[in-house]
């Protein structure tokens, strides 16, 4: 039985979050009526959205209980939507089922021969190289994602979920409310394990979990926190000698790097050893899946990436403005890195993503930003965002400032938008051979920050 006669109606409380957009806008494409709210409904920011929502059939309400109806078949919240929702209470007056977006997604990964991609770095970008690889091969998978690909961009989409005409479908695992090991695919991707949302020991054993619930999975073998799953694993793909899926690094370039397997170089149009390892785990699965050199070559040159990781403009004063999604340590260290290969000096705009996820990571936070930045460098935090709930407050960027101590580069917690931009253009003034990176997760504004930076250094 199709999932359209299953369910004639599912409504989604915060629809324009990146998760919930995705399956929202994958069940419209399968035939299932869709409903949605947001908080941010009337907000610039979100306008994209929801368009999209809109153009594929999805309909928009206020967040006021008003698009719960007898009509509505269950309810889709996600860790973020509190008890106190005016959505929820309307659900549970018409006693119609609330079900988290994990269990929901669970429930269509299992119907279909799913690839999961977990790790704490990584995911929306080798969630998105596996579906173009795919679709490069020809095998129309569909995809569910937390971040729009650009080139289901350029054909008229919001870019991070589709409906392709195979069984396949490529999905992006989240491991930051533990709801993975929900999750019951052909085969899952590992990409790697550092503290994030979660204790380390807590993540590997959703892992492991997530390995043992798969038919075939793969492991990052040049990650030693992963070596414990080992045994479990399949198959692991790195560039060290204990992978079984081995590659080799055989060129950069500040905008380019090209990984050779088995004898068949490809080059993927983006920098950064991180983004290597990304390709060879994307490369493991669609291998595995019988997808052939040749055209997999061809696919992953013209790969076109995901909005805001590593999303470089070239501005008129001849600044690189890089945009990017990186919001812990691990992430934040690789796109450094990689920015690094595009300017001696680099202007870093950093927004932390929460008051509970700053708390939990300010010592990591501190000790990163101390050993990646040069003398040359500065690094400028933004206040805290706030996504609205019952958030304790009582950590502000300033004290991520202090627990750095003394470092040789400038780093300055900064009272807003506007201070960044006079310090970038008082900086490019001097050394206009700068390149400027912000980054960031969750305020869904940081895209409309990268434009503004963009035009207070001539435009694009």
């Amino acid at each position: 039985m199709s999932m359209s006669k299953q369910v004639q109606k599912t409504h989604f409380v915060g629809i324009f979050g990146s998760g919930m957009s995705a399956i929202a806008q994958y069940l419209a494409g399968t035939g299932v009526s869709v409903t949605g709210s947001d908080r941010l409904l009337d907000s610039p920011d979100t306008a994209k959205i929801k368009e999209a929502l809109l153009s594929c059939g999805c309909t928009i309400h206020p967040q006021d209980g008003s698009g719960v109806t007898t009509n509505t078949g269950r309810v889709c919240v996600s860790t973020a939507i509190e008890e106190s929702n005016p959505d929820i209470a309307a659900a549970r007056a018409l006693n119609i089922p609330i079900l988290h977006r994990s269990d929901l997604l669970a429930s269509i990964v299992k119907n279909k021969k799913s690839i999961a991609v977990a790790g704490t770095s990584g995911k929306s970008t080798v969630t998105a190289m596996i579906f173009e690889l795919l679709t490069g091969c020809g095998m129309s998978p569909s995809l569910i994602s937390g971040a729009a690909l650009r080139s289901l961009e350029q054909r008229g989409l919001f870019g991070n979920a589709f409906c392709g005409t195979s069984d396949l479908l490529v999905v992006e695992a989240d491991e930051s409310d533990g709801t993975l090991v929900k999750y019951e695919p052909y085969a899952s991707v590992i990409l790697n394990l550092s503290k994030d949302h979660k204790p380390e020991d807590e993540v590997l054993e959703m892992f492991r979990r997530l390995i043992a619930q798969s038919t075939w999975s793969t492991i990052n073998a040049d990650d030693p926190k992963l070596h414990a799953l080992t045994d479990s694993a399949a198959a692991s793909f790195g560039f060290g000698g204990a992978a079984s899926f081995k590659g080799a690094i055989t060129g950069t370039t500040p905008l380019s790097t090209t990984v050779t397997v088995d004898g068949a170089a490809m080059t993927l149009p983006l920098p950064g050893a991180h983004n290597a390892s990304n390709l060879l785990a994307a490369l493991c699965v669609c291998k595995h899946l019988g997808c052939g050199d040749q055209k997999l070559s061809e696919a992953v040159s013209s790969y076109m990436g995901v909005d805001r990781r590593f999303a470089v403009t070239r501005t008129a004063k001849g600044v690189a403005v890089i945009d990017d999604f990186a919001h812990n340590p691990e992430k934040i260290r690789a796109a450094v890195s990689a920015a690094k290969q595009l300017s001696d000096r680099i202007i870093a705009i950093y927004q932390p993503h929460g008051f509970g996820p700053t708390r939990f990571l300010k010592n990591e936070y501190a000790a990163t930003f101390k050993d990646v930045f040069r003398p040359t460098d500065t690094l400028c935090l933004l206040p805290i965002y706030y996504a609205g709930g019952t958030a304790v407050k009582d950590i502000e960027s300033k004290d991520i400032i202090e627990l750095m101590g003394g470092v040789p580069f400038k780093a300055i917690a900064v009272n807003g938008r506007d201070d960044v931009i006079n310090i970038i253009n008082e900086s490019v003034s001097i050394h206009p051979d700068s390149a400027v990176l912000l980054m960031g997760a969750r305020d869904p504004s940081l895209s409309g920050f990268a434009k503004r930076i963009v035009e207070s250094l001539g435009g694009a």
